[in-house]
């Protein structure tokens, strides 16, 4: 599953040290699978480097097949293998943020995605990916929205444009179950989302996308993406400049609960 990245080759390197370790024990495949609770298919695509291991089959494979904590070693990396390249420092603080703000314009926000909806998206890229990477980043995409449920409760909030609303990514069914997933999210009380109507005259958000973060430790970080290509900003002026920028366009947006009456509004004329 090369995505130029380096991703395949670590994936395989990964597998082939599974590999040893089962040759090693005189394990066969649908041994070592029933060991560790999975599937033998399983097993080989993780051997392969075609699939990605979730922590627990790492956990239990090194564990049947005495690897002395060699493969638990590498769960961070493998975790890490999850996301595309550009992503993965994000995706590391994201996982630790006490607050987070999205702005978003063309797509609705992955931490808000349901998972046809995100594979609608990603089976949209141009050239196209192959299947066993798409599910491995709707995957990863879904892993994210453990956010939601993190204690202590991080303080989120998101601004959608009202285009995504109607964009019907995947189908009428597919948007509908966005909607109705927003709406659940949306009562949530660490939550809020707000509507940026279309019809606004004056709008701070033309420059695009991005999402704020502050840490454990006070560290307020800026991540903006395009064409696969990402920064974090760290540097504080360009950070204070986009968390202004950030509060305007909240002021600028329908407040959240006149944001969710309208996604009421839209389900019922569904």
């Amino acid at each position: 599953m090369p995505d130029g990245d380096g991703t395949g080759s670590f994936l395989r390197s990964f597998g082939t040290q599974i590999q040893v370790l089962r040759a090693r024990a005189g394990l066969t495949q649908a041994e070592l699978g029933k060991r560790v609770r999975y599937g033998e298919d399983l097993v080989s695509s993780i051997e392969q480097g075609r699939r990605i291991a979730r922590p627990e089959f790492i956990d239990r494979a090194d564990e049947a097949l005495d690897g002395g904590g060699l493969l638990k070693a590498m769960k961070g990396e493998v975790a890490r293998a999850r996301y595309p390249a550009y992503f993965r420092d994000a995706a590391r603080i994201e996982g630790e943020a006490v607050e987070l703000n999205a702005y978003d314009c063309q797509v609705i926000n992955g931490l808000l995605q349901t998972e046809d909806y995100a594979r609608a998206v990603l089976t949209m890229y141009r050239p196209p990916v192959d299947e066993e990477l798409i599910d491995q980043r709707v995957g990863a995409r879904m892993e994210r929205q453990e956010i939601f449920s993190r204690k202590p409760a991080p303080l989120l909030s998101f601004v959608l444009e009202e285009v995504l609303l109607y964009r019907p990514i995947g189908g009428p069914d597919v948007l509908r179950g966005q909607l109705e997933k927003l709406l659940r999210i949306g009562r949530l009380r660490n939550v809020e989302i707000q509507i940026m109507p279309t019809d606004r005259e004056d709008h701070a958000g033309l420059d695009g996308p991005f999402t704020l973060m502050e840490t454990t430790d006070q560290q307020r970080i800026a991540y903006v993406e395009v064409q696969n290509s990402s920064r974090l900003l760290t540097d504080r002026k360009t950070v204070h400049e986009l968390e202004a920028r950030y509060g305007i366009l909240r002021a600028q947006a329908l407040a959240p609960d006149q944001s969710l009456a309208l996604i009421e509004k839209l389900l019922g004329e569904a």
